[in-house]
């Protein structure tokens, strides 16, 4: 019997398709918040509400609000924002770089966050682990920053996270978030290329290269992660932001000597904006503590294609399945002929809902291979090339999950996916009942 359930802070069940947030196994999935509602956009006090442009920072004015609506959707699942937090996601929308400083390897979003950093130290009693990039487009026009969070409830007998900074001063995450945090059998590394950097804030010569950047961001995540009482050894997912799809082969040869036997699952994000001049990629894990008991499995599913690099279609650890990257590919890693228009009836179908159908039925697959199903998917991150597609993509998004669906967060990306053709991108975790 599955105690997946959605969390309506306000009794009523929104009329987006997506719950607020999902309580499964001790764990909450909270849905990207925007500084807005959905029935005329941004909300006055994410405005100055009438007040002079220049007296308010207007970074600051959406973050108070996206802040308060997290804390009062965690205070709905039982969680409280300042201490239960253990993974903050945060996209942040800026129109740089361009296509063409992506292909010439500069992947600098040029985002200052610090109003915003600001007002989220009143909210968190240590920033939890985080990932920031930039993306081209949130779902709400002029909302610039949109936050979703991963929250355990409070356990008396696992007692209160465990928070672990780096000793090195080259190392610390650069908007001051935690290093890494613990609570109970699970570790969260934060994310970001300063995981390369000198206290002078320059690549050091190994990591002028993308294969050097990619290892020696690893062998410090390794370091933090020793000092949270795991190991990389111990990872059951990353999530790896790249700029140009181009870099994906360099990553992955690196990855396979890291990982040369069964790797976690990985999510690579392409087309993102990174924090610093010269970052090539950004990487972040979840992982097990040493001393837990949980048992690690490779999911692999017979009728779905393999995954584009080294990962298996997902990782099962305990009550929770998570999935590696799900794109609409064949056998070969190109764009399935089943998720295309015909050539000679290109107006006959919506390309967008046949690759939303396709990878669900692979996703499906995958679930089925683990022990669960598709309806126990408990949080969704929806990534896409160009908004038009949205509506007919979630159009077979509803139609899978017409009851309680997971918690999400949608983005569009800063150029096309890695897949020529492809309009859909999906980051997913899953549950398994007992």
């Amino acid at each position: 019997m599955s105690d997946r359930m959605a969390v309506y802070p306000d009794g009523s069940k929104p009329q987006v398709p997506y719950s607020p947030a999902i309580k499964a196994g001790g764990w909450v999935f909270v849905s990207g918040q925007l500084a807005s509602h959905f029935e005329t956009g941004l909300v006055p006090e994410a405005t100055g509400d009438g007040e002079n442009a220049w007296l308010r920072n207007r970074q600051a004015l959406q973050g108070r609000v996206v802040l308060e609506n997290l804390k009062r959707t965690l205070a709905a699942s039982g969680c409280d924002i300042a201490s239960d937090v253990m993974r903050s996601y945060q996209w942040w929308v800026s129109p740089h770089p361009t296509i063409e400083a992506f292909e010439a390897g500069n992947h600098n979003a040029r985002i200052s966050m610090a109003p915003y950093l600001d007002v989220q130290n009143e909210y968190f009693q240590s920033r939890p682990p985080s990932t920031a990039v930039g993306v081209r487009e949130l779902m709400v026009k002029d909302c610039l920053i949109e936050v979703n969070l991963i929250a355990f409830e409070p356990d008396p007998e696992v007692g209160p996270s465990l928070i672990f900074e780096d000793s090195e001063d080259d190392a610390a995450p650069l908007a001051a978030h935690s290093s890494a945090i613990r609570r109970g059998d699970w570790v969260f590394l934060s994310g970001g290329p300063e995981n390369g950097l000198h206290r002078d804030s320059v690549w050091d010569e190994k990591s002028s290269t993308l294969e050097g950047q990619v290892d020696s961001t690893l062998r410090r995540l390794a370091a933090m992660a020793e000092r949270a009482g795991s190991s990389l050894e111990r990872a059951v997912k990353a999530t790896v932001y790249m700029g140009h799809p181009q870099d994906f082969a360099g990553i992955d040869n690196v990855w396979r000597h890291w990982f040369p036997e069964d790797p976690p699952a990985r999510v690579v994000i392409p087309f993102t904006g990174l924090s610093r001049q010269g970052a090539r990629v950004q990487i972040a894990f979840k992982l097990l503590a040493y001393d837990s008991d949980l048992t690690v499995e490779t999911v692999e599913a017979s009728k779905v294609p393999p995954q584009m690099g080294h990962e298996p279609h997902a990782v099962k650890v305990g009550k929770f399945l998570f999935f590696s990257t799900q794109l609409p590919i064949d056998s070969k890693a190109n764009l399935a002929a089943s998720a295309m228009a015909h050539a000679n009836f290109p107006y006959y179908v919506q390309p967008p809902k046949l690759q939303m159908r396709y990878i669900l039925d692979n996703v499906s697959e995958i679930c089925d291979a683990a022990g669960t199903s598709l309806d126990q998917i408990v949080n969704r991150q929806f990534f896409q090339d160009d908004f038009s597609h949205f509506a007919s993509a979630m159009e077979e998004w509803v139609a899978h999950f017409p009851n309680d669906p997971p918690a999400s967060t949608t983005v569009r990306l800063g150029g096309p996916l890695q897949v020529e053709g492809a309009h859909v991108l999906l980051d997913l975790i899953g549950y398994v009942p007992d």
